[in-house]
């Protein structure tokens, strides 16, 4: 259970960072707000990305802090100073691609033109101190306090594009066969609400395994982990033949009464399944996907007996059927999780 979830647990770790690394600071006797400085930025989503950046970031203070001994001996405390401090500082992360710790080492040189008038070589390598009390501190604190679970989040996550996944199927296959496609701008919008939804969980899964090398997961929390990215993948490529889909012209349905009923039965068929474990028979499933089948390739025998009606572009029917099929063998691939298969493909 997660006490601190009502205030984020980066600002949890984030505080203690602080506190802690102020406390070693006033304990050695070096002023504490570089390193707290430094400690504020290094909290990031991982332990792998803290440890990235901050030997990014220490570079760059040293840099940071160069320029500020170098201007303050030449200029003294003026607003040249800190102008050229900043300037140069900037430059030089730019140029060596320290872009990470751009800020933190602009913060440091600004910040030390006003606090050290004496003894420059001194507090020059005491800021170089302060700043690895902050990374060390910081990406410990990450490391062991309230370490992040984003299998969980990603769980959540994918259970809700399940589901709004197999209503947009739903809804837009029936505007399809009711011939109410004119307005197709409300469905890219709620498409692109998927995609931005799809490429946050993407971006969890990313963080996940990176966390995964400083705490690893257990072997029913690891296959658990694989199964959701096995059936975020199959999600983004239903989003792809969706998106196909209303990004095509479609007009002039032959289809009979009989044949639309058969393909929205289909559709709602294949929505229920995917929001649903429990709804997934893969007997059923296969059975409407083969009625599916055999109207595509009728009505594919069609387009070659009047090839001289569609000498270039396929006909509607053939799309949308196209698609559905499609989609149907991508839900079937998203039961279709082997963890053991998967595992074996590693060793």
């Amino acid at each position: 259970m997660r006490y601190f979830s009502f205030i984020g647990d980066r600002t949890v770790k984030t505080g203690v960072a602080v506190f802690l690394t102020a406390l070693v600071c006033q304990w050695i006797g070096w002023p504490p707000v570089f390193a707290v400085i430094t400690a504020i930025v290094t909290v990031e989503p991982t332990v792998s990305d803290s440890i990235k950046k901050g030997i990014i970031r220490f570079p760059a203070s040293a840099i940071g802090s160069a320029y500020a001994v170098l201007f303050i001996s030449l200029f003294g405390n003026s607003p040249l100073t800190y102008s050229l401090a900043a300037i140069c500082t900037i430059v030089t992360c730019f140029r060596l691609r320290l872009h990470a710790g751009l800020l933190v080492a602009t913060l440091t040189a600004v910040a030390m033109v006003e606090v050290i008038h004496t003894n420059l070589l001194v507090a020059f390598f005491i800021r170089l101190g302060t700043t690895t009390i902050g990374l060390a501190v910081s990406t410990l604190v990450n490391m062991f306090i309230l370490p992040p679970k984003y299998r969980l989040h990603i769980f959540k996550r994918v259970k809700t594009t399940r589901t709004d996944t197999a209503k947009q199927i739903e809804q837009i296959f029936q505007a399809i066969l009711e011939g109410k496609q004119e307005n197709t701008s409300l469905t890219k919008k709620y498409l692109t609400k998927i995609d931005s939804a799809m490429q946050r969980t993407e971006q969890l899964s990313r963080f996940q395994k990176d966390e995964a090398k400083f705490h690893p997961l257990l072997e029913s929390e690891q296959e658990q982990f694989e199964q959701l990215q096995h059936q975020l993948s199959s999600l983004r490529i239903i989003h792809y033949h969706l998106n196909n889909l209303i990004r095509n012209p479609i007009i002039d349905l032959s289809w009979t009464e009989k044949e639309r009923k058969t393909i929205m039965d289909a559709v709602y068929g294949v929505a229920n399944r995917l929001q649903d474990d429990a709804s997934y028979n893969i007997t059923i499933h296969q059975t409407q996907l083969k009625e599916i089948t055999d109207l595509f390739w009728g009505d594919n025998e069609e387009v070659m007996k009047n090839s001289q009606t569609y000498p270039t572009n396929f006909p509607s029917e053939l799309i949308i059927l196209y698609e559905l099929v499609s989609i149907y063998h991508v839900v079937e691939r998203f039961y279709s999780f082997d963890h053991a298969k998967i595992k074996k493909s590693r060793s």
